[in-house]
């Protein structure tokens, strides 16, 4: 429920407010009443936490009248304060669009050496405050007007923005024709199994790819008219190869470093720090870190534009793309982008 009405929250939003409260904002202010209570930064108080895997955590959140919404299958960036420190981090939210109560559902797997997984399964409690984007973020949503027959595929943590679409759909009326397809590692790592077997019209299949499960084939996907799927790079890949319509796609793994050789070879300078380190193996976000450089990130694989910098001289091969760019003074991602000689960055 907001925390505020809509027309005092526009005028604590106006620049008149802010003007009267000086440099600091609004929301500097009505934080010291409570933490969740901002106009301008989006926030959400953690009400509910429940483990339904060993390795993942799944956080309900009330977010406050600064938050606009998702699309299902968008990402929010969420941010955590840990030992002093706000860590952001990209996750998609698993509830539906539609949710009455105005509520969200993060669902988190734990990464191999992960900071902020690991202290959002194991530390985060109700009460805890979390910071959001102000509204949804991505590409990978459902037409508007809806496919006729629809496969959505997953696999590991991808489940959560396909989970999504399958729930805002249920709440449409519109699953009679839906087959949803999850592939984790081991039948102790299914997410959500009991509530999408029991949606009503749901062709539900969960595999568990080490316990002999099967893989994707063209008859799974048989007369769809579109098919979604979110997932690691094979699993992307084997749905575009046998899927007859429409692919949706996106993945959470880190594209591969492929650049070598006389293109991996110079010095990248950070004019703002004044550092300068000779080029190594890497995207240009892992030499920053290695170079003594925190400059942030986010998803760390090209989809959430938090690493954003300028890039003030130079050339960059984008490893997403193969795209090559000598433009001075652009923008670039730093987490998939790798130097071509020599660089200039505004950090």
């Amino acid at each position: 429920m907001p925390t505020t009405t809509r027309p005092t929250h526009r005028l604590l939003r106006s620049s008149f407010v802010d003007l009267l409260v000086g440099p600091h904002g609004i929301d500097r202010y009505l934080e010291l009443i409570r933490p969740n209570l901002t106009v301008v930064d989006a926030r959400a108080e953690v009400v509910a936490v429940r483990h339904q895997t060993p390795r993942s955590v799944t956080l309900t959140l009330r977010p406050n009248a600064a938050f606009g919404g998702f699309t299902a299958g968008q990402f929010l960036r969420v941010g955590v304060e840990i030992d002093g420190v706000r860590r952001t981090r990209t996750f998609s939210p698993a509830s539906s669009e539609h949710a009455r109560d105005g509520r969200l559902e993060l669902t988190i797997t734990q990464r191999d050496g992960g900071l902020v997984t690991r202290h959002l399964r194991e530390r985060v409690g109700p009460g805890t405050i979390l910071h959001l984007d102000a509204r949804g973020r991505g590409e990978f949503v459902l037409p508007d007007d809806r496919p006729e027959r629809l496969v959505l595929i997953s696999g590991g943590s991808g489940i959560t923005p396909v989970l999504s679409m399958l729930r805002t759909l249920a709440e449409e009326g519109a699953t009679d024709r839906v087959t949803f397809i999850h592939y984790a590692r081991t039948r102790e790592d299914f997410l959500y199994r009991a509530e999408v077997e029991a949606l009503e019209g749901v062709d539900a299949r969960f595999i568990a790819t080490r316990e002999g499960g099967a893989r994707l084939s063209a008859d799974d996907l048989a007369g769809a008219d579109c098919v979604a799927v979110c997932g690691p790079p094979p699993l992307i890949e084997a749905a575009r190869e046998l899927a007859p319509g429409h692919v949706l796609a996106e993945t959470f793994s880190p594209p591969t470093v492929t650049v070598a050789g006389e293109h991996a070879t110079g010095t990248i300078r950070f004019t703002a720090s004044g550092t300068e380190a000779q080029i190594v193996t890497g995207t240009l976000l892992e030499q920053a870190e290695a170079a003594g450089l925190t400059p942030e990130y986010g998803c760390r694989m090209g989809i959430c534009h938090t690493c954003t910098c300028r890039k003030a001289a130079g050339a960059v091969k984008n490893i997403r793309t193969g795209e090559v760019s000598d433009e001075d003074d652009e923008d670039i991602q730093l987490c998939v982008s790798v130097p071509v000689g020599d660089v200039a960055l505004t950090l």
